[in-house]
């Protein structure tokens, strides 16, 4: 007969349900740097749709001319370039330490919030506030661009494509471009058009180059003075109105480029495989 010690069984179950915790705990729950830098990237999303209403949509409704609207706009814009900043390190961060297992999850949630619900936000907005805008036709347009990221961040998660590119338009790049147009104060009917070929540009199958080494740079720098100018326009500096608009047309122009220089390459690439694959014929023929 085998005599079970009470106290010694109950200290083992113990023993074995701590080993448990203490191994799955840390998979589920613990928070890495890189998730950290992420939840960072959804705070400024959520917090650039709460300057978009406190600063630009509740003043328009209730009549106060107080000249917030420019000051919560440029804070708002700028919540978004932050939440780009934060976008921009986790993956970094990610790639020298180790993340949680749900940080591609944190990634694409807070994704959807900072670039799909604050823009979309901001370009319904700019619908119920703008004196020449139709305010049901902007929700459309608005709806356009949510879609647009929730379909790109998806596909992004499904789809695996060659290193070192992204297939469609990041949905950081398009956020910005998206409010970049809005912010330009084109004439309601191009604005919408550039508004929706902006979401279409995301869920293409255009190839962009992923942020690294000196285009990561180069990106990190164009966002600080995005701040700049934003800074400038909502101080109502001298000169702060042109800088506006030259920033927001220069980040319109590379949304515009990038698709172009792509479908060149990609055409040349075409061409390059035909001829050398008439050569190969060619020298096979006796």
């Amino acid at each position: 007969m085998t005599v079970i010690d009470p106290d010694t069984q109950a200290t083992n179950w113990v023993a074995e349900d701590g080993d448990d915790d203490a191994e799955e705990m840390p998979l589920s729950l613990r928070l890495s740097i890189a998730d950290t830098l992420t939840l960072g990237n959804a705070t400024c999303g959520f917090m650039a749709v709460y300057f978009t209403t406190t600063g630009i949509l509740i003043p328009h409704l209730s009549g106060d001319e107080s000249g917030m609207a420019r000051n919560s706009a440029a804070t708002a814009v700028i919540l978004m370039l932050c939440a780009a900043v934060f976008d921009l390190f986790d993956g970094l961060v990610a790639r020298k330490l180790r993340s949680s297992p749900m940080g591609a999850e944190l990634d694409n949630l807070s994704d959807l919030i900072s670039f799909g619900l604050a823009p979309a936000y901001f370009v319904l907005v700019y619908g119920m506030v703008a004196s020449d805008a139709h305010e049901r036709v902007a929700a459309v347009g608005a709806i356009v661009v949510l879609l647009a990221v929730v379909l790109r961040l998806a596909r992004f998660s499904c789809v695996t494509v060659k290193d070192g590119t992204f297939q469609g338009m990041p949905s950081p790049f398009g956020a910005l471009t998206v409010v970049s147009i809005v912010l330009l104060e084109l004439p309601f009917e191009a604005t919408l058009l550039a508004v929706v070929g902006t979401a279409w540009l995301m869920v293409s199958r255009v190839e962009y180059p992923k942020p690294r080494g000196i285009l990561a740079v180069a990106m990190l720098g164009w966002i600080v003075s995005a701040m700049g100018m934003l800074a400038a326009w909502a101080f109502d500096a001298p000169g702060g109105q042109l800088l506006l608009q030259m920033g927001c047309a220069l980040q319109i122009v590379m949304a515009a480029t990038i698709p172009l220089f792509a479908t060149a390459r990609r055409v040349n690439t075409f061409r390059d495989n035909r001829r050398e694959s008439r050569e190969a014929r060619t020298a096979q023929v006796p």
